[in-house]
């Protein structure tokens, strides 16, 4: 909340970022910045607003396949945080696709290591997982190499991570190889 503030009052004297006043360029910009898929380079399906007074939103970025055909990598959800109707979209999980992260779900507390965990459907999917923190460029948290397939079939891991007490985690796996580095991902928020 205190971080969406600080945007408001900057973006109220300079217009600094004023992507975070769009879903569809919020969901991009996290996800080719935030988590590094730069190969995921466009909002397949934008904005469906929800929620009281449209608050909420669902956004599916994505990239074209070779022949053309859009691809979705994942369904984001976004709300806006904070007052006013320049309060900023902030991307907060995912909902839908191949691909979940079920555990541990929204929200929760978590320490170190964290079993993680959801379902996948693919064929010969090999998965990596990523815990990040916000204003850090690296993760705090890696596992690579997670073999998964089949259709709607479970998917585990545990991932020892290193952030300090009180810290919003963003928890995300994803899946490429076959047609692009990235082709499907899934993410949800935590604190440490």
């Amino acid at each position: 909340m205190a971080d969406a503030v600080d945007w408001q009052t900057s973006y109220r004297t300079s217009g600094a970022e004023d992507w975070h006043l769009d879903a569809d360029l919020t969901a991009l910009t996290f996800t080719r910045e935030f988590l590094g898929h730069v190969t995921v380079n466009k909002v397949v399906r934008g904005t469906e607003r929800s929620g009281v007074g449209g608050r909420e939103s669902m956004v599916s970025v994505g990239f074209d396949a070779p022949n053309g055909a859009p691809i979705t990598a994942a369904v984001l959800h976004l709300v806006r945080i904070g007052a006013g109707d320049d309060a900023p979209w902030e991307v907060v999980g995912s909902k839908g696709g191949t691909l979940s992260v079920d555990t541990p779900e929204y929200g929760a507390t978590v320490t170190s290591p964290v079993e993680i965990g959801g379902r996948i459907t693919g064929v010969d999917e090999n998965l990596s997982v990523q815990i990040r923190v916000q204003d850090l460029a690296e993760p705090v948290g890696q596992v690579s190499g997670i073999a998964a397939g089949g259709t709607d079939e479970p998917w585990s891991t545990t991932v020892t991570f290193t952030a300090e007490p009180g810290s919003v985690l963003t928890i995300a796996v994803s899946t490429g190889g076959h047609i692009a580095e990235v082709e499907h991902f899934a993410i949800t928020g935590v604190q440490h």
